[in-house]
């Protein structure tokens, strides 16, 4: 009964939120992060009422089935962005844009968190700050894409940005496993080439072979169906088994073999959809489906927020440092590299703010660094502050940019009612 109430509460609070958030003009998503505080330990939950509020860490972590579930459906989505038409139009400038703008991310907030570790060597350790950069470059693909569906965006920002938040995870992750790599090295002595050059590579070549072996399998189950409900049932059940396998890890030879789930349900995705001849009209329907399961998890999302870390100056000092010199990676790094491409000129101007919301992936690799001691729980402690920064703010920032690009319409809406004109 707890978990029902928690859950139902945790929509309800959503879902009510969002109807203010209308009002002030804010994004969907802002007003669901803002209801997992409110519901989360800190508030409501901090009144110890099993059910009406998440009580504990503990507690919200109980419901991490449903984070994995939703991040596997929204790297679904993402994987549909990928069809072969789209990428022969986007594909070569999307690629440029998206490595070059990541790696770029990573030197300048290298270059600025390195500086400031020779200022406060005894507060920022050398091997945090080289971490840091590397984390720097991994954007939110789940509130980048939800802003997108909410305001129907449309246009040359929104037809690149989606493939190259894609993108950027695959680059974040072999960036990140780099500068572990290195960060570790620092501390025992010794640089171990298998997990820094090896394991990252394997891990992004085995996540795509894993998603596209799930693609081709998942299009050859479907076509044994023709009624909408159950290619609806048969894409949930594909989806799901395809998050459970990225799941997987082992070791083979000393080493260690992992796989990204947002990787593996794009691939799964972007074989469906380019394999698949009705996947089009497919996609639409798990979009509609999967609607109350985003929501929850931009809630839990937003419990999961550790508001005590403002207690701490020195992580709000090095927090800033961190946010301000990723912002300008994120914006001068897509800037001057879609610029070198010859993208659109609303490309050049406003890409680069529509990458500055940070979330799941920079927190998972987060938790990773937490294992090398208390270099890494500086690196965590760090991210989550960020996190709490750019999740609230990036989606507003996000809206803004692409409507300045012109490629979501201020027009009213016809409510469900059919009556109703909603401006």
């Amino acid at each position: 009964m707890q978990t029902l109430l928690c859950l139902s509460v945790a929509l309800f609070a959503g879902l009510m939120l969002s109807r203010l958030a209308k009002v002030l003009k804010l994004p969907a998503v802002t007003a669901y992060l803002v209801a997992g505080i409110l519901v989360g330990p800190y508030l409501l939950g901090r009144l110890g009422f099993g059910g009406l509020g998440f009580t504990s860490m503990e507690d919200i972590e109980s419901y991490g089935i449903i984070c994995d579930v939703a991040l596997g459906f929204i790297a679904f989505s993402i994987g549909n962005e990928f069809r072969l038409t789209q990428l022969k139009q986007i594909g070569k400038q999307a690629t440029i844009i998206g490595i070059a703008q990541a790696v770029f991310t990573t030197l300048v907030v290298d270059a600025a968190l390195i500086g400031l570790h020779f200022i406060i060597p005894d507060k920022l350790p050398l091997p945090s700050a080289i971490i840091l950069g590397a984390v720097a470059s991994a954007t939110a693909p789940a509130a980048t894409l939800m802003v997108v569906r909410q305001y129907k965006a449309k246009g040359p920002v929104t037809s690149i940005l989606l493939p190259i938040v894609a993108l950027d995870d695959a680059v974040g992750l072999v960036l990140f496993a780099v500068s572990f790599g290195v960060a570790k090295a620092l501390m025992d002595g010794h640089l171990d080439v298998i997990s820094v050059i090896l394991e990252p590579v394997l891990e992004v070549v085995l996540s795509i072979a894993l998603g596209a072996v799930m693609g081709f399998l998942f299009s050859f189950f479907e076509r044994f169906f023709h009624s909408r409900s159950k290619r609806l049932a048969m894409s949930v059940t594909f989806v799901l088994l395809t998050v459970a396998l990225s799941m997987l890890q082992f070791e083979i030879g000393g080493v260690h073999i992992a796989f990204s789930s947002l990787l593996v349900c794009m691939m799964l995705s972007t074989v469906f959809c380019n394999v698949c001849d009705f996947s089009e009209e497919l996609m639409d329907r798990i979009d509609r489906w999967t609607a109350p399961l985003f929501v929850l998890f931009f809630v839990i999302s937003g419990a999961e927020l550790e508001l005590s870390i403002f207690k701490d100056g020195v992580i709000v000092l090095i927090g800033v440092v961190y946010i301000i010199f990723r912002c300008i990676g994120k914006y001068f790094g897509a800037s001057a590299s879609s610029r070198l491409v010859k993208c659109d000129p609303n490309i050049v101007k406003y890409l680069g703010i529509t990458l500055f919301p940070q979330a799941g992936v920079a927190l998972g690799m987060a938790i990773k660094a937490q294992t090398i001691g208390e270099e890494g729980a500086m690196v965590a402690n760090i991210v989550l502050f960020s996190v709490l920064v750019y999740e609230l703010v990036g989606p507003y920032l996000t809206k803004i940019s692409l409507t300045k690009a012109g490629e979501i319409q201020p027009e009213g809406k016809v409510s469900a009612r059919g009556k109703i004109h909603i401006h």
